[in-house]
């Protein structure tokens, strides 16, 4: 019996297009990052850059990232700004400023593993989101894009987006990177530049990628990709894939891609520097209606970074 069960190992081994099923990341050999997710309110980049309203903005503008002056400060500025009513407009009654975290990363293979543990706590019904109760999001930078290593998951986030201060009504403008516009004010930018600008840009790979789980108890995750450049882009054949578990109140999500996945995504390799940027939705809520990080950073293999990607 031993035998027969040898040689068929031996045949799928043998198959084209056959192969024996990785085995699974061993967690515990890969250190969590813990952070602090926090509400940021109707801040946007444009704030960040106008003394007026954001104290540190000469310093920004000087050159300090958020990290260098906010870390550790994640907690208390979440609980400031879920309800200030001058940063939050549309306050969610009884919504926690901020919630705890943790990140880890590993290689597989071929493959790149992200994981975010989150407890999302007590969180009111919002209502924005009828069928998904959480969301979980990873954006990636490796360097083409300076905003995201200045500000994070700020360089997306701009005044004239959906829900924001300066949005027209009825909007449906969503993500976008300052390179896409003609011209950035304090109001954001309306103007778009041509569309053979743009193309270039994508060709560049200056853009933002940004990989989605929407999360149900007892449900597999729904997962999209895609870019940030004019807009929020998805992918119309995702290559991420998810799973998603919970216990005792928390959250574990991983995101797994190919280190190489091919034209429109980023190439992961060792020694080279990414900025990640995090955000989970929780309680039914939609679009800036979320909990984020500062920026964070990632290399493969070695190096100095926040998270070291390697392999078990």
């Amino acid at each position: 019996m031993t035998r027969i069960f040898l040689c068929a190992a031996l045949i799928c081994l043998s198959m084209p297009g056959l192969s024996i099923q990785a085995r699974a990341v061993d967690w515990a050999k890969h250190k969590p990052k813990d952070m602090t997710l926090f509400y940021p309110g109707q801040l946007s980049w444009e704030m960040m850059l106008t003394q007026a309203e954001h104290s540190g903005a000469d310093k920004f503008r000087e050159g300090k990232d958020c990290r260098q002056c906010h870390e550790g400060e994640e907690a208390a500025s979440g609980k400031l700004l879920v309800a200030d009513k001058s940063s939050e407009k549309q306050p969610i009654a009884g919504k926690p400023g901020s919630i705890k975290a943790a990140m880890r990363a590993a290689v597989e293979g071929e493959n790149l593993l992200i994981r975010l543990d989150f407890e999302p706590g007590q969180q009111p019904d919002a209502g924005q989101e009828p069928k998904y109760p959480l969301m979980a999001a990873v954006m990636i930078d490796d360097g083409a894009v300076a905003e995201a290593k200045r500000g994070g998951c700020y360089a997306m986030c701009h005044d004239d987006m959906q829900d924001m201060p300066s949005a027209a009504p009825g909007t449906k403008v969503t993500k976008y990177i300052a390179r896409s516009r003609v011209k950035m004010s304090r109001a954001g930018g309306a103007e778009i530049k041509p569309a053979d600008q743009l193309d270039a840009y994508r060709a560049q790979g200056a853009v933002i990628e940004y990989w989605h789980a929407k999360l149900a108890p007892g449900a597999d995750p729904v997962v999209t990709d895609g870019i940030v450049l004019d807009t929020r882009a998805k992918n119309t054949a995702p290559v991420v894939t998810a799973t998603a578990t919970e216990t005792g109140g928390v959250w574990s999500v991983v995101f797994s891609r190919k280190l190489n996945a091919g034209a429109g995504y980023k190439t992961f390799e060792p020694g080279k520097l990414y900025t990640l940027g995090f955000a989970v939705h929780a309680g039914h809520t939609a679009h800036r209606f979320h909990y984020v990080s500062l920026e964070k950073t990632l290399m493969l293999e070695k190096g100095a970074a926040d998270l070291v990607a390697t392999r078990d």
